[in-house]
């Protein structure tokens, strides 16, 4: 019985250590796409005149390069 507890708290600590990667994954994903939704609000009010071109970005560095992709574990 203390074998099959045991064995059951390894995969258990295995899975969260799996858990922990992808919410650190999706923490730094979500952080990218807030970056790109204030850099296309800024583009959005700049064509509508509403905002100068020097604070369009205000030094910000935004990619534009393909989205990451995730292997999420099932």
């Amino acid at each position: 019985m203390l074998d099959r507890i045991a064995a059951r708290r390894a995969e258990l600590d295995v899975v969260e250590e799996e858990l922990a990667k992808q919410l650190v994954d999706v923490r730094v994903e979500r952080d990218e796409f807030e970056v790109a939704m204030r850099a296309l609000r800024r583009i959005s009010e700049q064509i509508h005149g509403d905002v100068s071109p020097a604070g369009l970005l205000r030094g910000a560095k935004v990619s534009v390069g393909p989205l990451r992709e995730h292997h999420w574990v099932g």
